[in-house]
């Protein structure tokens, strides 16, 4: 195939994808029992283990985006009638209500204003006897915001409720740690920081949620999401033929992973927070603004308000076909009020954190000065920030 344009993937995902990943993906397919896939398939899901920081022997990844981990995760641990408890900060809380209440689960939902997180004062008294389970999204894409998760595992696990997560967009940028924080089920995608192509939705499994999972009373409504038939495929064991899993789309995870835990899961943490702090010290010369206060900041996925007077949607098409970089506009509330800039993985770098920011200069038709001097800012927050950045700030990671 020939044709397609390189794009600078500075969106809210996909991400831009490493040459070793996408040559990973190219090797040989193999059957999905055949000795060797299997080999690589187990190792790939011990670097998740790595990447998740659990010891959960049941991690694996769902065949699927995101959304497919988000389908399964309902649809396996929730019941018809069963209470959920949701905390809604953006969009993708949204989904988590919507696709519970489709399987006829009876949903408590509290909200925040989009741009913030949830407060655990407000969760705190609708987890109560009879509660089955408590969702949060820990990075929403939408908004930005980082969900502090201290003390929700405690209150789930308190009521007989499990802790569960969607980690889409923070795995492998943000500071997450699952055993620490005491989270029972978790999902995530491959298409964000781990720079993989879309097409796998990670996902890890505690004890106490693979309890919950054999106590079911009535059969998973999804017969393409069941996970009890699914894991007798990744139980060793077994093997059970189930469906076949994307076996490229599993060598090009593998590697992935392994660009991860070479460069070190606390200095990616630290690139990301570095790469939000020197866009946002670049644009705000320009008359741009973050949305997210600091302290609850998404460091992989930065919601950005431009200035009032600029067309948005004008500038995310100058970037695209003049400059060959994408980059995002707000959903929902944020509609036409926001641009969504993603520094995931690689992009979590001083070169592309520049690049952007000079691209969005020259579109706004700042002069030559103005631009180096916005880069300059980025370049000086970006050490700055290299330097100091903790990976585990207060109400941002594990407890």
């Amino acid at each position: 195939m020939t044709g397609l344009p390189t794009r600078l993937l500075m969106g809210s995902g996909p991400s831009t994808v490493p040459d070793r990943v996408l040559t990973a993906m190219a090797q040989p397919t193999l059957g999905h029992l055949d000795p060797a896939f299997l080999a690589l398939a187990e190792d790939a899901n011990a670097l998740l283990r790595s990447a998740f920081r659990t010891a959960n022997p049941t991690t694996f990844s769902v065949s699927g985006t995101g959304s497919a981990g988000m389908e399964t995760m309902i649809a396996n641990f929730l019941e018809p009638g069963d209470r959920l408890v949701v905390g809604v900060c953006g969009l993708f809380g949204e989904r988590i209500v919507d696709a519970a209440q489709r399987l006829g689960v009876c949903v408590s939902r509290v909200d925040a204003p989009w741009g913030e997180p949830v407060d655990y004062a407000r969760l705190e008294p609708l987890v109560g006897a009879g509660t089955r389970a408590l969702a949060v999204v820990h990075g929403e894409t939408s908004t930005g915001v980082a969900q502090p998760l201290e003390g929700l595992a405690e209150l789930a696990h308190d009521h007989d409720a499990l802790f569960m997560v969607d980690c889409v967009t923070s795995l492998g940028g943000h500071p997450l740690e699952i055993d620490d924080a005491g989270v029972d089920v978790a999902f995530s995608a491959t298409q964000k920081c781990l720079n993989c192509p879309p097409g796998l939705a990670p996902m890890t499994l505690s004890d106490r949620a693979l309890e919950r999972l054999a106590a079911r009373r009535t059969r998973v409504a999804s017969w393409c999401f069941d996970l009890p038939a699914i894991l007798e495929y990744w139980d060793s064991r077994t093997r059970v033929y189930h469906h076949t899993p994307p076996i490229n789309s599993i060598y090009a995870l593998h590697e992935a992973l392994m660009l991860v835990l070479e460069t070190g899961l606390e200095t990616r943490w630290r690139e990301h927070a570095a790469a939000s702090a020197a866009l946002l010290v670049g644009l705000e010369p320009l008359g741009a603004r973050g949305l997210v206060r600091a302290e609850h900041r998404l460091w992989p996925l930065t919601t950005v308000v431009p200035p009032p007077e600029v067309d948005e949607a004008a500038i995310r098409h100058e970037l695209l076909e003049r400059h060959g970089m994408e980059i995002a506009g707000g959903l929902g509330a944020l509609a036409g009020r926001a641009w969504r800039i993603g520094t995931m993985g690689v992009n979590a770098s001083l070169k592309s954190v520049t690049a952007v920011v000079e691209a969005i200069a020259t579109a706004l038709g700042e002069s030559s000065s103005a631009v180096a001097d916005a880069c300059e800012s980025a370049l000086e927050t970006w050490s700055a920030t290299i330097r100091a950045a903790d990976p585990h700030p207060a109400g941002q990671g594990a407890p």
